[in-house]
């Protein structure tokens, strides 16, 4: 080519040449960055290649790089502490958008906004002394969308992961939940055909040992032995105390699984509230799983059934103790109650006591007598339940605490009631007059100061002699004509006289006693025993005053209910 057809001079060109060259080592430079912000870096890691990139592409400098978590939450990465105090409120009125960013120093800056797909996950800010050239801006631009979307990778990257991590979790619990399905479809199938097969208990026994490989004992409530399933049975059986029978009992019936007792797994047999027995996976080495356990548990529901079944005349059996009772109440000779009360189960030749209830409230006889029964049950007493009048009536063997009864039924209730207990039955020719005891004891306390709680006829003393139930008026008339002043001085002054009289009339006059008694010096005694003579006029040495004011304030102390 001829000089005058070589239009551009030497220099120029060299210069060009020179300017590619930049270029296309700034381009890849930023080809190198991207590839490296897409190599599964964290997002903290990602903005920070970013920031630490900008000198290398323009003459700019990061001022500062904030990251947005899926939350929204803005977090300032490193350096941003350094940054100008007004930067992080100038990128926030953006409102994620890139843009010019103008502060009081008077340096360029600005403001990439790193928007992806699922939005906005950061903001990265550049300054410099003067606005970069149109070949550094659109390098700064490219860097900022290549930010963007690395970020949003990164975050899809990271659900994914989530998302597989999760997808495990719920196939293995899916596999585990397949398997105990298995297992329990086995275990129902197994024994419902066994139920079905007429096989009885022993058949129940035999299926459960065959599906937990573990000996089997079928117990009935008073732990007897009625069926073994598979090797090792003892011979004799053991059997423990009735006390720590029934502790044992009563604590199973508060727990909805099987109970743990030593080397012994249990579950009760109850297809009601009534426990009919118990059935045990003997484990000594506590191998028993949840398998095993469920097995038990369904066993115990078929076994139920089966118990059910032997019993189907159930409602007819509750029929005929309500009838027992009814006529123990009324009289009957006592080989026929023997008789009629071992057919249906209930020893009748232990102690008993005649329980008399009322309930408040809107609460129905029926109610009354199944909460009764429950709460009888739960505390190990065994009664024979009857509605009379328009009362539950229990009888009930052995010791009987009244106020565990009382507070269990009020708990269970919600409402609060009276109970009477008559005395000791011995044979079941007393239990008609521990009937009348009990009533009598009931109507005492419903008609006392405080009507709920319980009263026992052995508590009454000496009101039993003086309330035959046809005089009550006369005897709160005879209170009130030998100690209505000393009552009337109490309730105005807030005093204790008559509590103080009916102690010193206990301790047979004696002012130590007395004193020692209600806890006051014997001057304090003295002063109130002044004012009671004061008040009432009358010697308490008098033979026949002291008489009648000691029955007095004995009925006034029945009448107030705090016996």
């Amino acid at each position: 080519m001829t000089p005058e057809h070589d239009t551009v001079p030497r220099g120029r060109e060299a210069k060009t040449d020179s300017w590619w060259r930049v270029q296309l080592s700034n381009l890849y430079g930023l080809f190198a960055i991207s590839m490296m912000t897409f190599d599964g870096r964290e997002a903290t890691d990602i903005l920070r290649l970013a920031a630490t990139s900008v000198p290398s592409l323009s003459g700019c400098t990061t001022d500062a790089a904030y990251l947005i978590d899926e939350d929204g939450m803005v977090i300032p990465q490193d350096g941003a502490e350094e940054a100008h105090p007004d930067l992080a409120a100038e990128v926030g009125k953006l409102d994620g958008q890139s843009g010019r960013i103008e502060l009081a120093d008077g340096l360029w800056r600005w403001c990439y906004a790193l928007r992806g797909v699922g939005g906005l996950t950061g903001n990265l800010v550049v300054r410099a002394e003067r606005p970069p050239p149109r070949d550094e801006f659109f390098l700064l631009n490219a860097l900022g969308q290549q930010t963007a979307a690395a970020l949003s990778s990164s975050a899809l990257l990271k659900r994914e992961r989530r998302q597989s991590v999760a997808l495990r979790e719920l196939n293995d619990q899916l596999s585990t939940s397949v398997k105990r399905l298995k297992q329990q479809t086995q275990v129902h199938d197994v024994l419902s055909t066994i139920s079905a097969s007429g096989a009885g208990e022993p058949g129940i026994a035999d299926a459960l040992h065959q599906l937990t490989a573990l000996p089997v004992a079928i117990e009935d409530r008073f732990g007897n032995l009625r069926t073994w399933g598979g090797p090792g049975r003892p011979d004799p059986y053991p059997k423990v105390g009735v006390h720590r029978r029934d502790e044992l009992l009563r604590h199973a019936a508060t727990l909805p699984e099987a109970v743990r007792v030593k080397d012994r797994l249990i579950s009760l047999v109850r297809p009601r509230h009534e426990v009919l027995g118990v059935l045990a996976l003997i484990d000594p080495a506590r191998t028993a799983g949840a398998y095993e356990v469920f097995a038990l548990e369904y066993g115990s529901t078929v076994l139920a059934l089966e118990l059910s079944h032997q019993r189907s005349l159930a409602e007819a059996e509750q029929r005929l103790r309500r009838d027992l009772v009814d006529d123990l109440i009324t009289g009957t000779d006592d080989e026929s109650a023997y008789a009629r009360a071992e057919a249906i189960g209930h020893d009748l030749r232990r102690p008993h006591h005649v329980v008399v209830l009322r309930w408040s409230g809107d609460l129905t006889e029926g109610v009354v007598a199944e909460a009764t029964g429950r709460a009888a049950t739960t505390l190990g007493l065994a009664p024979l339940v009857s509605r009379h009048s328009g009362a539950v009536v229990l009888l009930v063997a052995g010791q009987l605490d009244g106020a565990a009864l009382h507070a269990a039924l009020s708990d269970s209730l919600g409402a609060e009631g009276a109970i009477g207990i008559g005395g000791r039955c011995d044979t079941p020719g007393r239990i008609p007059k521990s009937y009348a005891e009990a009533v009598r004891a009931l109507e005492i306390r419903r008609a006392s100061q405080t009507p709920n709680g319980v009263t026992g006829f052995g508590q009454l003393g000496i009101y039993r002699i003086l309330d035959t139930g046809q005089n009550h008026g006369e005897v709160v008339e005879f209170v009130r004509e030998w100690l209505g002043k000393l009552i009337d001085y109490d309730t105005h002054r807030n005093a204790d006289l008559v509590a103080t009289l009916a102690q010193y009339l206990e301790c047979g006059g004696s002012y130590d006693d007395t004193a020692a008694a209600l806890m006051i010096h014997r001057s304090t005694l003295r002063y109130r025993l002044g004012r009671i003579r004061e008040i009432t006029e009358l010697d308490l040495h008098d033979v026949n005053s002291r008489l009648n004011l000691h029955l007095a304030t004995r009925t006034w102390q029945v009448l107030r209910g705090s016996q």
